[in-house]
């Protein structure tokens, strides 16, 4: 179970290294002017957003392996606030490839500080994840 556990943790930083950065581009990406620029930010987001998705289904699938195979947490509050801030991390993932697409078809209408703001929202959902695991509140 440890190295499960393992393998968990280290997909989880590696996915969060991704959500983290990922929209530090798109907020180049809404204040670039010149199109060199844009094509390669733009090839920098879609290699990163390639690259954390697999990270991302390996951190869900050794994290569900550990509650379904070996029963951490089940039936327990702060279990359930976790996998709620996990579906939320999941919704969040989505709505990066969605701009991603918006970006690559050129229809950003939304500003640099909108992503600044929107960069904050995994920092929130990760002290939420962190804090249920280890101080089980709930």
């Amino acid at each position: 179970m440890l190295w499960i556990k393992t393998l968990h943790i280290l997909f989880v930083i590696s996915w969060f290294a991704g959500l983290f950065y990922l929209p530090r581009i798109y907020v180049n990406l809404a204040q670039a002017t010149d199109a060199a620029s844009t094509a390669t930010l733009l090839g920098m987001a879609r290699r990163l957003y390639r690259f954390m998705t697999p990270l991302a289904v390996l951190a869900l699938a050794f994290g569900l392996w550990l509650f379904m195979g070996y029963g951490l947490g089940q039936g327990q509050g702060w279990m359930h606030a976790k996998l709620l801030g996990v579906a939320l991390l999941v919704i969040y993932h989505l709505a990066c490839g969605r701009m991603l697409k918006n970006f690559e078809q050129g229809r950003n209408s939304r500003s640099h500080q909108y992503y600044r703001w929107f960069n904050e929202i995994p920092v929130l959902l990760l002290l939420i994840i962190i804090a249920m695991v280890v101080v089980r509140p709930i």
